[in-house]
């Protein structure tokens, strides 16, 4: 058999690991590449030992363990990769991960480039507003400073709405959700249009989280899903049977309690959110097809 030079070989074994399919990567490697955020509490977010943690991360990993057992691996090590909203759809068609754990949305631009499981939440954008701006609704915005995060679909909404009505608002982009929760807080946005769960986990996170409220009606509708590769339909077969198994088994609604409803970390404090009325609905017929 020809052998290559340690130079040829590693970036042969580079260019094959962008390439190819997502479970010969890990069979061969022994590895699951998570992909994670920095800020999007409560799905996935760093510790300030710079662990990741969070509901997409906890669904993620039982995700790997499924995995593992159909690829029948003694071990199949779990290996976490920070992205950012502007690269995590990237990472995952250029192979660095095989899957992200966040909050992103599933929606058809997206599964041009990359495939989803089932949601793990639906949401909509909505306006996180300090308490005493005067502002309700997306009207009260005419003229003023709104900032959301850059490759969000909330951004893409939110410019949209403004061509449309001719508000006038003052977009301005932020690269990840904490920068952009700083800067309504320091005044530099009157603002931040998000999904409104991550506007809840990002307020109550803050020692003076009475200071803001979350305002509005729906900007958009958003089934939040794990992200996966498109080239690799065996891998969504497995991974959409163990999102309907935890779903079905009722170990995803513990989990869900465990980020929505109970003390979180750093804070130990709890955002005490209900499962809404959308995902209830949905996940009586958990399916990876949105209407969206």
């Amino acid at each position: 058999m020809k052998t290559l030079s340690p130079l040829l070989l590693a970036l042969g074994l580079a260019a094959t690991a962008q390439a190819g399919p997502a479970l010969d990567r890990m069979q061969s490697s022994g590895r699951i590449v998570l992909a994670h955020r920095e800020s999007s509490v409560p799905f996935s977010y760093l510790l300030p030992d710079g662990r990741p943690v969070g509901y997409a991360v906890d669904l993620c990993l039982k995700v790997a363990e499924a995995v593992r057992k159909k690829l029948k691996l003694n071990t199949l090590s779990p290996q976490f990769l920070l992205v950012t909203p502007a690269n995590r759809i990237q990472m995952v068609v250029d192979g660095k991960a095989d899957m992200e754990c966040g909050s992103t949305t599933n929606n058809a631009e997206r599964r041009e480039k990359v495939a989803f499981t089932v949601p793990h939440y639906i949401t909509g954008a909505r306006y996180l507003v300090k308490g005493d701006s005067g502002i309700n609704d997306l009207a009260g915005f005419e003229n003023k400073t709104l900032v959301s995060t850059k490759g969000t679909t909330p951004l893409k909404a939110i410019t949209q709405a403004n061509d449309e009505r001719a508000l006038h608002i003052n977009l301005i982009e932020a690269p990840d959700h904490a920068k952009a929760m700083e800067m309504l807080a320091a005044g530099q946005a009157d603002g931040f249009v998000m999904d409104d769960v991550l506007l809840y986990g990002l307020a109550s996170a803050r020692p003076d989280a009475a200071k803001f409220r979350v305002v509005g009606k729906f900007l958009t509708i958003e089934p939040l899903s794990i992200v996966l590769p498109r080239n690799d339909p065996e891998l969504k077969a497995i991974v959409d049977e163990e999102m309907k198994r935890l779903i079905t088994s009722h170990e995803a609604q513990a989990i869900y309690e465990r980020w929505f409803m109970k003390p979180i970390p750093p804070k130990n404090t709890a955002l005490n959110l209900p499962m809404n009325y959308l995902l209830k609905d949905f996940w009586k017929y958990p399916s990876d097809q949105v209407p969206y």
